[in-house]
């Protein structure tokens, strides 16, 4: 005997609504569909690139990785085409650090592009040109290289915020030039990224040279050893966590952007620590004005003949008699009646520089209306 099959008690519910449905269109109404989730924000893509002292094993930034993510900061990936290679503690490890490469061989074979195609970072941390130096190649041709690299990076994002290092020194036994050709090299940097950052895409100096010992830092007069892992680590960390607090660079009209009639406020300087050749400073800049502000400009100009090659929690730009001008950044401008911000520097200094001063004024920026 043929069974006609009974429906489900949830295709016949189907079946009411869908019936409903039909009845209902014509009038006009819809189903709402079911809300979703928003989806969570993208993680900022930092990318280490350099040479062996990057990513060969590169213990640096397993240190910076670390200290990121103890300080707060979540929502980062390390990216690199390269894998990395242990360092004893668990962390972000893909790095862009070739052993044995030229900076000026990246940028003569278009080496770059499609790194950054396969990776795309948002900001860079670049120590690059170690063994560029050690080839007696002419700073001239290595920041030729710099400047296409940064041609590249900008290609692949017109936002990217790239930090480039000062070498650390270099003094291999079988190259007694070197040493003084990192200092040579190093000296320059400072102006190259003068001309070459953009408000949409800063290039910040990152001194990371002074300080550091080839004899006590390195294992080979080179590469880094542990204590010189945790010098880079600790000099990489407060522009690199300005860069992430950032986000996107200011356009005119944000953050960055002086603009409208300057309001009252005022800063203080004081010196943290000296070394032979340099210091490192803060400033604080206090709203004195009866209302909000929403971002300050600052001017430091230091003794002596001691210039700023490093700044963070904001923007550095310095002019030839080496007064600089530092910015707000994106987080730290708003400021209420009598609140206050700080920010860091370090400058180089002559050895007869005696103790550490600066004069510095500020403005701050009237509210738009």
């Amino acid at each position: 005997m043929h069974r006609t099959p009974h429906s489900s008690p949830h295709l016949r519910v189907m079946s009411v609504l869908g019936l409903l449905a039909a009845l209902l269109l014509p009038l006009g109404m819809t189903f709402a569909p079911r809300a979703t989730a928003a989806p969570a924000a993208d993680p900022i893509r930092v990318m280490p690139l350099g040479d062996s002292i990057t990513g060969s094993p590169g213990c640096w930034r397993a240190v910076l990785w670390n200290r990121l993510v103890d300080s707060g900061y979540r929502d980062i990936d390390f990216v690199g085409t390269l894998p990395p290679q242990g360092c004893g503690q668990a962390h972000d490890g893909d790095n862009e650090g070739h052993g044995g490469e030229l900076v000026t061989h990246v940028a003569d074979q278009n080496l770059l592009p499609g790194r950054l195609a396969s990776t795309r970072p948002d900001i860079v941390v670049m120590h690059f040109g170690t063994n560029d130096v050690w080839s007696s190649i002419s700073p001239d041709r290595v920041l030729a290289a710099y400047t296409t690299l940064v041609a590249q990076m900008r290609a692949s994002n017109p936002d990217m915020r790239i930090l480039v290092a000062q070498l650390i020194p270099m003094n291999p036994s079988s190259c007694a030039a070197c040493a003084q050709r990192v200092v040579d090299f190093n000296a320059r940097i400072p102006g190259w990224a003068r001309t070459t950052g953009t408000d949409r895409s800063p290039v910040t100096v990152v001194d990371q040279w002074t300080g550091f010992s080839t004899a006590a830092d390195t294992y080979d007069g080179v590469h880094p050893n542990a204590s010189g892992d945790n010098k880079i680590a600790a000099r990489w960390f407060p522009p690199l966590a300005a860069a992430l607090d950032a986000g996107v660079p200011p356009g005119p009209g944000g953050p960055g952007d002086p603009g409208g009639d300057p309001v009252a406020c005022t800063a203080r300087f004081r010196a943290v620590s000296t070394w032979q050749g340099g210091y490192q400073g803060e400033v604080t800049v206090t709203n004195t004005s009866a209302s909000a502000v929403p971002g300050w400009t600052a001017t430091v100009v230091p003794a002596n003949g001691a210039r700023l090659t490093q700044v963070w929690n904001g923007a550095l730009t310095t002019a030839a008699d080496g007064t600089a001008t530092v910015t707000n950044a994106a987080w730290n401008g708003t400021l209420a009646p009598g609140a206050s911000a700080t920010f860091g520097f370090v400058a180089s200094a002559p050895a007869t520089a005696g103790t550490p001063a600066a004069t510095v004024t500020c403005a701050g920026r009237a509210p738009a209306g």
